[in-house]
């Protein structure tokens, strides 16, 4: 009897057991399954690391972004999807036996919480400063709730042209910009950004630069075997105006327009350029026609006086080309086919002063001839040796030159006694102002000062190969005394307006 009772209480066990809940260990179980996508385009991020918290199993996203996790313990549970560069995601779920929960995480980058750096605040120059020198040291101040590392870019407008100054990856908060133009109304502003959020930019401040010093004397130096400009204030202040990547000679400045105009080679042409008394605004005059003659370092040009066009030579014909750089026309031709090496308009625009050789720049001659091109005047003609460095008086009376005495003639165009001469047209005289030029030296490109009371020229070794300095001596005919003045060491073209 014992016995049958026996296997009937296994048996109700066995069959109680069977019709249980799923268990572990006599544990009820659940499943989690889940996705998870990135924030907004919802793509499936793969290998994202599956956990929970009390801690269960580990899985990672399959190529759909998808995962399980199976025989979970039925309790509530913090469910972790963790993958670099993204934000780590937590979803709390509850599990039942024999439950199935399905989780969703939309995945943000790590980046996406972190703040974009405070606007930078412009601290030097000062709003609305004005008569700043041409270099300019820039400061502002900006911050970074993140710590992020910040790179700033500064950028300068002008109220002359639509051109932007922009400098980039600058690391600290002050930058120096060096030769900004004389004059100029400046706006800058400083962008900031963390790498991270879109950049953000500060106020815009302004300034403006000191205007450009008064200056009568325009020059040429050499730098890197470049002829460039330049020009001296009244406190002898120097100030280069040309790049000394470009070859840029003979300034000639003009009054009525305040422009310097000059020549530049371009490829293997020379062409006529103006620009504004600080150097900026340079603009090519001639295109089709370039200027030419025998040796273009000879080669000069001048203004009208109203600044309206420019009168240049092309080997034997001369042209009047438009300040604008058009309207390029014929003026004349050299009859006996001559090369025009030099050309100096008259200052009432009534006549004109040529220097004119042969292709070796010998059996030279200088004439003044009108508006219609008729020869009015022979002021020195067919001598032999070097001749050149014409320019007219004021009031069209005198003309002076520089002529080489010694009549000495070579392939290569070397003077040996180059001396300055003034002419006068109404006497037919002729004054020698080289009187204490020293021996085995050239006086060359002479020009008047303003006053006319003196003259502006090179003085130079006649070896052709030393160094070029530019003197001022007095007009005073019968003098005895020294009167040359050096005023420049190492230049040479002077120009004296």
């Amino acid at each position: 009897m014992k016995s049958i009772k026996f296997i009937y209480t296994l048996f109700l066990a066995i069959l109680v057991s069977s019709c249980s809940e799923e268990t572990i260990d006599n544990v009820q179980v659940g499943t989690i399954t889940g996705t998870v996508v990135t924030e907004g385009n919802f793509e499936p991020v793969q290998n994202a690391r599956i956990s929970t918290n009390p801690a269960t199993s580990t899985v990672f996203t399959d190529e759909n972004g998808e995962f399980i996790l199976k025989n979970i313990p039925a309790q509530e549970y913090s469910v972790q999807a963790r993958k670099d560069s993204l934000l780590t995601q937590f979803q709390g779920v509850e599990i039942t036996a024999d439950g199935e929960v399905n989780v969703v995480f939309e995945m943000k980058p790590e980046t996406a919480d972190n703040l974009a750096p405070k606007a930078p605040e412009l601290v030097s120059p000062e709003n609305n400063t004005e008569g700043l020198s041409r270099d300019v040291t820039f400061t502002w101040t900006s911050e970074d709730v993140d710590g992020d590392d910040l790179n700033y870019q500064l950028e300068i407008r002008n109220d002359r042209n639509n051109d932007v100054q922009t400098y980039s990856n600058i690391s600290d908060t002050t930058y120096t910009v060096d030769n900004l133009n004389y004059g100029y109304k400046y706006f800058w502003q400083v962008r900031v950004s963390d790498s991270i959020n879109e950049d953000v930019l500060s106020e815009v401040n302004t300034f403006s630069t000191l205007e450009f010093p008064k200056s009568r004397i325009a020059y040429v130096k050499k730098i890197n075997g470049n002829n460039v400009i330049f020009s001296r204030d009244l406190n002898e202040n120097e100030y280069q105006l040309t790049s000394a990547n470009h070859n840029s000679f003979r300034p000639r400045k003009n009054h009525r327009t305040d422009k310097i105009a000059f020549l530049r080679t371009i490829g293997s042409q020379t062409h006529l350029f103006t620009m504004n008394l600080d150097g900026s605004g340079e603009r090519q005059i001639t295109s089709n026609i370039p200027v030419n003659g025998f040796k273009l370092d000879k080669v000069d040009f001048s203004w009208a006086n109203d600044g309206a066009s420019l009168v240049y030579p092309n080997f034997d014909k001369l042209y009047r080309v438009n300040a604008t750089g058009d309207g390029t026309t014929q003026i004349y031709s050299e009859p006996d086919g001559k090369f025009i090496t030099e050309v100096d308009v008259s200052n009432d625009n009534s006549r004109m002063a040529l220097s004119v050789n042969d292709a070796d720049g010998y059996n030279a001659s200088i004439y003044l001839i009108n508006n219609e091109g008729q020869r009015t005047n022979t002021i020195i003609s067919n001598i032999q040796g070097a001749l050149g460095g014409i320019n007219l008086s004021v009031d069209n009376n005198k003309v002076l030159y520089a002529r080489d005495v010694s009549g000495f003639e070579s392939e290569d165009y070397r003077q040996l006694n180059s001396q300055l001469f003034v002419y006068n047209i109404n006497t037919q005289e002729t004054m020698n102002v080289s009187d204490n030029k020293p021996d085995g030296t050239n006086d060359l490109d002479p020009r008047f000062s303003p006053n006319e009371a003196e003259v502006i020229f090179v003085n130079t070794s006649n070896d052709g190969i030393s160094q070029n300095n530019i003197y001022s001596t007095e007009i005073n005919p019968g003098t005895t005394e020294e009167n040359r003045a050096l005023l420049y060491e190492d230049a040479s073209m002077p120009d004296w307006e």
